[in-house]
């Protein structure tokens, strides 16, 4: 985490990142877990976390708002889901097929986090020029 004003995009960019990453280890427990008797899905809750300081902002003003959020308010927390739901009559409730789609597509938001990350570098260090 960068303690300045201008990389405020950049530390809310890496706390997502970094609870994508978390939350793509956990979906990859998930799949290892699929035959695992008893096993109860987990996930990541980060996004309800970013949305509450976003809509929290007294401004409509989006840079305004990425300044006001409270970064140690964003850290990604596992949970398990759906504990009381079983698909199987051995008590797990891991589906793969929405597994592995909810890997491919925390992947994709990953890169693109990456990305916009490195395209705010690219701004900040076009800006110095």
């Amino acid at each position: 985490m960068i303690n300045s004003g201008i990389y405020n995009n950049v530390n809310v960019l890496d706390k997502a990142a970094d609870a994508s990453w978390t939350r793509n280890q956990v979906i990859s427990n998930n799949i290892a877990n699929v035959d695992t008797p008893n096993y109860k899905r987990k996930d990541v809750a980060f996004q309800t976390y970013l949305q509450a300081e976003m809509e929290g902002a007294d401004t409509t003003n989006l840079q305004d708002r990425v300044r006001d959020v409270d970064l140690d308010a964003l850290n990604a927390t596992s949970y398990t889901d759906m504990a009381d739901l079983s698909y199987r009559e051995d008590g797990n409730n891991v589906d793969i097929d929405t597994e592995n789609v909810e890997l491919a597509s925390n992947q994709l938001m990953y890169q693109a986090l990456i990305n916009s990350i490195s395209n705010e570098f690219d701004m900040i260090k076009a800006a110095m020029q």
